[in-house]
Parts: C-alpha cells; sequence; structure tokens
C-alpha cells in the first residue's frame, strides 16, 4: 500500500490517483491531508503539494486537480526521457519536473473538448485540434507511460515495493453500419440503387447487385463466416455495434423491420458480445437514443449495456450524459477517425469525469486504438503497408499492459473492390495483437 500525502483531497485527485495506482499499476493506495499520521507512517509513502514537508519523496502539484470548473489553460511543453510533458515545475525537489497527475487528468478528462474549438464537417472535435496531434504524442499512451514512469520512481526509493500493472488485453470490436450491401434494402432502395447505378454508367455495380439478388452471387457485405472463423482459429471474442436506426443522410442501415436482419443479431449474439451503434441523428435527439437502445433490446430480449457512436461523434459532456441516463455502462467511442492512437492519451478503460459536475461517472470508457478506416480512406494505406501502422501501436499497447481494441466494420473484410487485401491484414493484426 502506498500512503499519498497532499493538502487537499479533491474529487480530481481521487479520480486521477485511483486511475494510476489502483488501475494501471494494480498498486493500492490511500490518500491524507494529516501531515501527523503521514510522518508516522513506516511504508511506501510520497507527497503531492506545493511544499515540500520534509525529505519525503516529493511530486510538485500545480493547480488543476485544486480547482473548480473549466478555464482556458495555457499549456507548457518540456521534453522529458525523448516526450513530450506538460505542465512543468520548476522544482529541484520533485521527483519529476512536471506533474504528471494533473497532465493525466487534462488529458482523461478530455479538458481540451470543453473548450471552444473549430469542428470538423461532422460537428466532431477535429483530430488536428487535439494537442496530441499538434504535439506529436497522439501514438503514445502517455498518461500509461506516465503511471509506469511513477511506479519506477517508488522502486527507486522503496527496496520493498513491487508492482505487476494489469494483464494486457485485445479487444476486437467491429461496427455494423449495414448489414448487406444489396441484400434486404427493400424496393424502393433497390430500385434507386438501380437508377444510381445508370446514371453512373457504374454497370459492375448492376451486375454484382444483380446476382447477389438472384442469389447466383453472396452479398460482398457478409463477412460474418469469416468473423466466425477467425474468432474460433485464434480463441478470440468480438463485439459487436451494431446500427439499428431509422434510415437518414449519415444513417443508410439495414432496415429495422427486417426479419433477416433480426436473425443475424440474434445469431451474432450467441458467439459475440452485441451493443448498439447509435445513430448520426441521436447525438442531437436523445429520444432517438433511447427508442433505438430499446429496439435492439427486444430483438435481442436483453439488456444493451455497451455503446459505440456513429460517425464517432461525441460532445461533451452531453453524448456520455445520454448515454448514463439510458443505463448504458460501456462506451467505446473514444478515438479519431482521422489518425489512430491515443486520443485520451491513455490504452486502458477509465470511468467517465464529469468536468462541468466535476465528479467522476460510472461509465466506463474503452478508448479504441486504431480504425481500419482510418488507414484506408484518411491516410491512403494500402493493404501490404497496413501493419507497418498498426505493429507499432500494438507494441505501445503491449509495453504498458493495456488494451487494444480495434475497430474494423464487415464491408471491410469483404477483401473486394477497395478493401481488396485486408481481410489478411485483419488475421495478421489479431496475430500480432494476441497476449
Amino acid at each position: 500500500m502506498v500512503l499519498i500525502y497532499t493538502d487537499k483531497i479533491t474529487n480530481r485527485i481521487k479520480y486521477i490517483f485511483n486511475l494510476l495506482f489502483n488501475e494501471i499499476l494494480n498498486i493500492d493506495f490511500e490518500l491524507t491531508k494529516n501531515q501527523e499520521d503521514f510522518n508516522a507512517f513506516d511504508g511506501v509513502k510520497f507527497s503531492y503539494t506545493k511544499q515540500q514537508i520534509g525529505d519525503e519523496l516529493y511530486f510538485h502539484a500545480e493547480n488543476l486537480l485544486f480547482d473548480r470548473g473549466i478555464s482556458h489553460i495555457d499549456l507548457t511543453f518540456i521534453k522529458y526521457e525523448e516526450l513530450p510533458a506538460f505542465f512543468p515545475v520548476y522544482i529541484e525537489q520533485s521527483a519529476l519536473p512536471f506533474d504528471p497527475f494533473a497532465a493525466g487528468f487534462y488529458l482523461v478528462s478530455r479538458y481540451e473538448e470543453y473548450l471552444p474549438y473549430r469542428k470538423d464537417e461532422y460537428g466532431r472535435f477535429s483530430t488536428s485540434e487535439s494537442i496530441a496531434y499538434q504535439k506529436d504524442f497522439l501514438h503514445k499512451p502517455l498518461v500509461n507511460i506516465w503511471a509506469y514512469k511513477i511506479g519506477e520512481i517508488l522502486k527507486q526509493h522503496f527496496a520493498s515495493f513491487k508492482f505487476t500493472g494489469k494483464k494486457y488485453e485485445f479487444i476486437p470490436t467491429i461496427d455494423i453500419d449495414a448489414a448487406w450491401a444489396y441484400k434486404q434494402k427493400g424496393v424502393f432502395r433497390t430500385l434507386g440503387g438501380y437508377i444510381n447505378g445508370l446514371i453512373k454508367f457504374d454497370f459492375t455495380d448492376i451486375a454484382e447487385r444483380t446476382k447477389v439478388l438472384l442469389g447466383i452471387e453472396k452479398d460482398p457485405f457478409d463477412t460474418y463466416g469469416f468473423q466466425l472463423k477467425m474468432q474460433k482459429k485464434y480463441n478470440i471474442q468480438h463485439i459487436y455495434f451494431i446500427l439499428f436506426a431509422e434510415y437518414g443522410f449519415n444513417d443508410k442501415n439495414t432496415p429495422i423491420q427486417s426479419r433477416a436482419f433480426h436473425k443475424l443479431i440474434k445469431s451474432l449474439a450467441d458467439y459475440a458480445e452485441v451493443g448498439i451503434h447509435p445513430s448520426y441523428n441521436s447525438n442531437s435527439y436523445p429520444k432517438k437514443l433511447n427508442q433505438e437502445i430499446n429496439r435492439l433490446s427486444k430483438v435481442l430480449n436483453r439488456e444493451i449495456t455497451k455503446s459505440r457512436q456513429h460517425f464517432l461523434k461525441l460532445q461533451f459532456p452531453t453524448t456520455y450524459r445520454n448515454l448514463i441516463n439510458l443505463d448504458i455502462t460501456d462506451d467505446y467511442s473514444m478515438g479519431f477517425a482521422a489518425k489512430p492512437g491515443f486520443r485520451a492519451g491513455i490504452c486502458s478503460s477509465f470511468n467517465f469525469y464529469d468536468l462541468d459536475l466535476d465528479t467522476e461517472t460510472n461509465l466506463r470508457v474503452h478508448p479504441f486504438t486504431f480504425m481500419e478506416g482510418t488507414l484506408r480512406d484518411y491516410m491512403n494505406v494500402e493493404a501490404d503497408q497496413a501493419m507497418e501502422v498498426i505493429k507499432p501501436l500494438i507494441d505501445e499497447v503491449k509495453a504498458v499492459n493495456g488494451a487494444f481494441i480495434s475497430l474494423w466494420h464487415n464491408e471491410s473484410l469483404s477483401n473486394a473492390k477497395r478493401w481488396t487485401g485486408w481481410q489478411q491484414v485483419y488475421e495478421e493484426m489479431i496475430r500480432e495483437a494476441l497476449p
């Protein structure tokens, strides 16, 4: 057990110390503001204060964890062990030249996403707006790295101190935006598909659509057999996120009335976990979100507790509050569409901290590391180059015993058209990501 002295025990301090020590390093700790108890304690201990109280191991504290509310902060960056760090301290006695607790809280709470920012075309916090992208550490899980550094410092100061960290995890997830490319679309959407093909003179698409609808060829988005094969071969378990919403401009899913769609969802739930993929429109209309969750729950005859936002659209704190109000316990939306890496600077799950209310919630946030569409559509990475991007990210997560969460879609496993060769990438990724 580690005893930590601080002048004031705030919600922010309790939150970030629990995350770093208990949840990442797997270490029991206790906070105290009683100097006598701290001085009398004969064990592993340190202080986190503005001023050192004696000759104890000491981490200098900046203001952030003692403040309330949200305000603009002019961040100052330094280099520490070849990596960016912020909230620098200039006190020689401090164990680190920056405040890792304040910096970790800033990243994990998504403090910067509560401040004014420029939105992208889908109304999202743009990757280019993030300090992780601007300071070139998006590919580094700095919060985990800092936690392990703190653990090493404690080992150097206390011979009896040991820590193991949590076990590394691999969690493959698949979003189903459209269960099939051509099947189960309904008469009007099918006719619209043919008309669109004629307008574009895309006779290949017309021919493929016709063969699929006649049962001559398999629908290209029907990759569920391959997914099950991978699951059995490598003893993994997928989590599926189903778009189960009314048709809309950004929500072109399979009609929710389709019995074949219901059958597919039930079959997936027989061997994997299934969560909701809230529609783009539901982000602005909580009643729609409630309706979508209830409908999917009725199909599966079970409670829905997991989610990932369609288009990864997150608005802080509104999106997460809406999920909490509808009893969603775990969300997997934390990541960027435009770049792979660690949006919150962390590769471990964590509870959402509502900065407006200045309190920790029970909603568990599971940050994903990369999405296949990021590589293919945003970065123009071809299949034969994909593992050059993916493997270093897996290595980063394994180095700190985090959770490597991948995001794929059923259509990207078709091994056809623009996704030719990506089925092989998926299997290579699994082999690399296995514990």
